[in-house]
Formats: structure tokens, C-alpha cells, sequence
């Protein structure tokens, strides 16, 4: 008997261009994949013997894997709401917001405020949904900011905000 897990409460549905354009350059490329390990499924489904084919029950399984991708994007996709304009007080954090931190030891970290689908944490895209970016928005600079986490809350001061990539020690 498994443990009751309540549903995720459901995540924005806001995304960048660069965002959007991304996810649909991968749908187009998952359905090339598809097509490439069907071909290798039916392959090793002639083999023979199914219940003991590794190659079968590996395709079987990478095929799961493709469809579940496919209709993942199929369902997500025309439902996004497509940031394209800044807004209208560009000193202010929002979504799509470049912003520098200073953290509390004085190390400097860029981040950028993306949709919950975009997020890739080693660049700084942060999830619109997560403390960081709930605690920085309508922010400006020189605001000190708050952010509780499991290590405790830590404290950051922005330096700069920007609608446009920010450089390291730009």
C-alpha cells in the first residue's frame, strides 16, 4: 500500500519566447526520435521471443518514455501565455526580469525569472513559482530581500535589475 500524495497544486503557465520556441524545437525533434526507435522496435520485435528480447523490452520502454514527453507538450503547450512585452516600470522585478544579488557574505549570483518549463538552475533560470522569485518580484534596486529556506532564511540585496541578459561583473 503506497503513501496518499496529495496533487501539485498546478504551475504557471506563463513562458519567455526563447521559452516557448525551445519546447517546440524539442517537440519536433522527440516525434524524429520516435520515428527512429519504432524502426528499432519492430526490428527487435522480429527477433523473436519478446518476454526475454532486452532490445524489445528497452524500445518498449524508451517508446513509454517518447509518448509520455509528446503528449506532456501536446497538452502544455497551447495552453502558455507568451511574455513578449517588458513591462511598463522596467526598474521593477517581473517575470522575464534579469536580476544581480548580493548575497549576505557578499558573493554576487545573476537569475532570471522564468516560466515553471524553462527553469535551468546552472544558467540561473528560476521558476516564477519558487520562493526566490515570489520573494523578488515588484522589487527594485538597492531592496534587500528575504527568502526563508530549508537552511534558514537568507538575505540578498539587488544590485541591478534588466529586461536583457546580464554579463558576470558587467
Amino acid at each position: 500500500m503506497g503513501r496518499y500524495r496529495p496533487p501539485q497544486p498546478p504551475s504557471s503557465l506563463y513562458i519567455t519566447v526563447e521559452g516557448f520556441e525551445r519546447l517546440q524545437a524539442e517537440l519536433k525533434q522527440i516525434w524524429k526520435r520516435r520515428a527512429a526507435v519504432t524502426k528499432a522496435l519492430t526490428a527487435a520485435a522480429a527477433e523473436g521471443d519478446r518476454s526475454e528480447n532486452a532490445e524489445y523490452i528497452y524500445r518498449k520502454k524508451e517508446l513509454r518514455e517518447i509518448d509520455r514527453r509528446i503528449r506532456y507538450l501536446q497538452k502544455r503547450l497551447p495552453d502558455f501565455n507568451i511574455v513578449r512585452e517588458q513591462p511598463d516600470d522596467p526598474s521593477r522585478i517581473f517575470f522575464g526580469a534579469w536580476i544581480r544579488l548580493e548575497d549576505s557574505v557578499g558573493d554576487e549570483k545573476i537569475y532570471r525569472i522564468v516560466g515553471p518549463d524553462e527553469i535551468d538552475t546552472p544558467i540561473g533560470h528560476i521558476s516564477i513559482d519558487s520562493p526566490m522569485a515570489k520573494a523578488l518580484l515588484k522589487k527594485r534596486i538597492d531592496d534587500e530581500v528575504s527568502v526563508k529556506t530549508p537552511l534558514g532564511t537568507r538575505f540578498h540585496l539587488i544590485l541591478e535589475v534588466s529586461y536583457r541578459p546580464l554579463l558576470p561583473n558587467e
